[in-house]
Parts: structure tokens; sequence; C-alpha cells
């Protein structure tokens, strides 16, 4: 009889993965590192399990949105008051162009503990420069081109 492999947490070696987000579109790219965090691409892929791989995104500030999507997209929050707070992505690129991608990702991983663990694997950079050579991470090519 075939049994259902379960991975341990102590079985899974996680890679380390490097990407570039130059000219790359926010949504399409936001998808494939979810899929990387969460540990779909792995065929051991147990989803009580972070069987997922680090991901190290670099160029964050040169990322684009198709369309009209920089003036026209939102971001709301709640502070405590009546009321929501709001600004368009280009305001919040121009603070923060990291939280733009960040915050892709974050929507689309599982709203649990074990999300914000698999979180904690990615790493987002605005220029070309990462610590982390002594990981030695693999380059990979995320989300197509715009053009």
């Amino acid at each position: 009889m075939q049994k259902t492999y379960m991975a341990k947490p102590a079985e899974v070696e996680p890679k380390w993965w490097v990407v570039d987000a130059a000219g790359k579109a926010v949504g399409r790219l936001a998808t494939e590192i979810a899929v990387i965090l969460m540990g779909k691409h792995r065929p051991t892929y147990t989803p009580h399990v972070d069987t997922g791989d680090y991901v190290i995104v670099l160029n964050v500030d040169k990322v684009v949105f198709t369309g009209d999507k920089w003036d026209a997209k939102e971001y709301t929050w709640y502070t405590g008051y009546t009321g929501l707070r709001s600004e368009t992505a280009r305001e919040r690129f121009e603070k923060k162009p990291e939280s733009i991608l960040y915050d892709a990702v974050r929507r689309m991983l599982p709203k649990n503990k074990l999300a914000r663990k698999m979180l904690e694997k990615l790493k987002l950079y605005s220029g070309p420069e990462h610590p982390h050579q002594a990981q030695r991470p693999e380059a990979i090519e995320l989300g197509g081109d715009t053009k």
C-alpha cells in the first residue's frame, strides 16, 4: 500500500535563490516568489511544514506596475481612529520601495503563523548588492519581462 509522504521540519534543507527584480511586473514576480517561499515548487511540499526556500530579491526599486496602477492602486489601513488611511502605490514607492513587493508577497501567502515564518525567508534589497554571499545563492529568473 502506498503512503502519502509528509515532510518533517528536520528533513527540509532550504536553498537560497537570488532574483533580479529590475523591469519585472510586481504581481507576476510576487506570485512566483510566494510559491518558492511556501515550498510548492518541491515534490516534498507539505502544507503544515515550512518546506520553502530563501529568496533574495535585488533591485526592488526598479519593479514596475502595468497599466495605470501607480496612480490607481491604493493601499489602505486602519489606524484605530474612525476612517481609513490610504496612499497610492506611487506615494508608497517613494517612501519605501521594498514595501510594494513585500505586501504583494505577504498577501499571497496563507494567513497563519507559518506564513510569518515564510516571510522571514524573504530578503529585499533596493540595490544590486546583498550580504548573503556566504549562503551561496543560485540565480533564478522569475516573473517575465513586461515588454
